[in-house]
């Protein structure tokens, strides 16, 4: 296997850092998610510029054939920007539950716009367990003489707020469906008995918990337990990369920080203490890196398996978490405000760890096979 980026890869990473560089340093990013808004429709129409918006999409559906990898490559640079526009929620998420739909105008009209940068999507998924299990899903939609109907409630849904369409997942009733079926349905949030309460999440980000009380959808995928998967294993990739980029940024900034704080005269880097801290940070980082690497490759060859990507999900959880730690520890009290990166990295550390179950939970899934 192939672990270093492609030419091509490389070229469109360096264009991306250049830009995020410049118009998303911290003192901007910070001014973008103190905004009501939350996000800069600037960089995201930059970004669709650059093709990202449409990257990871086949091409027959109007996308840039994008693979994991090409994901992986930006989500690192994002992670170390601490991009806080929706990339994941519309596109990684909303948009390959889209491109998966076959012969579905509605599907193929809103995957145009979101590519296009038009509209935003975002995917409700989790129902306020902390894992997502689909067998824990308990949303339903019930056909009707007039279609389907979808009640129940999602929480942490990721742009939900902001989001022009809302991709569902929910257990299928009615005649035709057997039991337990999951489906993903689509729904637009101005129909009736959809109701949305939004809040911002601890690392800033914008997210709703939606309601939805026989509220009139579009049925898109029917068993759709396979889809369900892989829609969700390329969100945990993409976010394990994003928590890899911000881990890399946290040891550059750290390693600098205790090279010029001295303390007695002389760097705090050469405490004995403070040097061990430093090379446990890196050796974390090579850890959580070469886990992401490797597990990149097994799903470009399609051999990944559901072990393989909770290993990943738990050991970018754990490993970001203590490189957050100690580079606060490095930082002292200044490492605990709001005025430096620090902080904001660990908060976004432990939002990625949140999301989609936990370290703890995805070890026990790694113990359980």
């Amino acid at each position: 296997m192939d672990f270093s980026f492609s030419d091509e890869q490389t070229m469109l990473r360096q264009s991306v850092s250049q830009y995020l560089g410049r118009f998303y340093a911290f003192d901007q990013r910070q001014e973008i998610i103190g905004s009501e808004r939350g996000t800069s429709a600037e960089v995201w129409q930059q970004l669709r510029e650059f093709g990202l918006l449409a990257l990871p999409f086949p091409e027959e559906v109007g996308g840039l054939g994008g693979s994991s990898t090409d994901v992986v490559a930006i989500a690192e640079l994002f992670g170390e920007h601490l991009v806080s526009e929706p990339y994941l929620s519309s596109v990684v998420l909303t948009g390959r539950a889209l491109a998966m739909v076959e012969q579905n105008d509605a599907a193929r009209e809103w995957l145009a716009m979101i590519t296009g940068g038009e509209a935003l999507g975002a995917f409700a998924h989790e129902e306020g367990r902390g894992t997502a299990d689909p067998a824990r899903i308990a949303t339903t939609a019930t056909l009707g003489p007039d279609g389907y109907l979808l009640s129940g409630e999602k929480r942490l849904v990721l742009g939900g707020g902001d989001a022009q369409v809302l991709v569902v997942t929910a257990r299928l009733l009615g005649a035709g469906h057997v039991e337990d079926e999951l489906g993903i349905v689509l729904v637009t949030p101005d129909v009736s008995g959809v109701s949305l309460t939004t809040y911002r999440t601890i690392d800033g980000r914008k997210a709703a918990n939606c309601t939805f009380d026989a509220a009139p959808v579009v049925l898109l995928v029917s068993d759709a337990a396979t889809a369900i998967d892989g829609i969700l294993e390329g969100a945990i990739l993409t976010l394990s990369a994003e928590a890899v980029g911000a881990m890399n940024a946290l040891v550059d900034t750290t390693a600098s920080y205790a090279g010029t704080r001295q303390q007695f005269g002389v760097p705090i880097a050469t405490f004995q203490a403070v040097a061990h801290r430093l090379a446990d940070m890196k050796i974390a980082l090579l850890k959580a890196r070469s886990t992401l690497l490797y597990t990149t490759a097994l799903v470009e060859a399609a051999r990944a398996q559901a072990r393989d990507i909770s290993l990943l999900k738990a050991q970018v959880g754990r490993l970001g978490r203590a490189v957050a730690e100690s580079a606060i520890q490095i930082h002292g009290g200044v490492g605990m405000t709001d005025e430096i990166a620090i902080g904001h990295y660990l908060k976004r550390i432990l939002a990625i760890d949140a999301m989609f179950g936990d370290s703890d939970y995805h070890y026990r899934k790694v113990g359980a096979r």
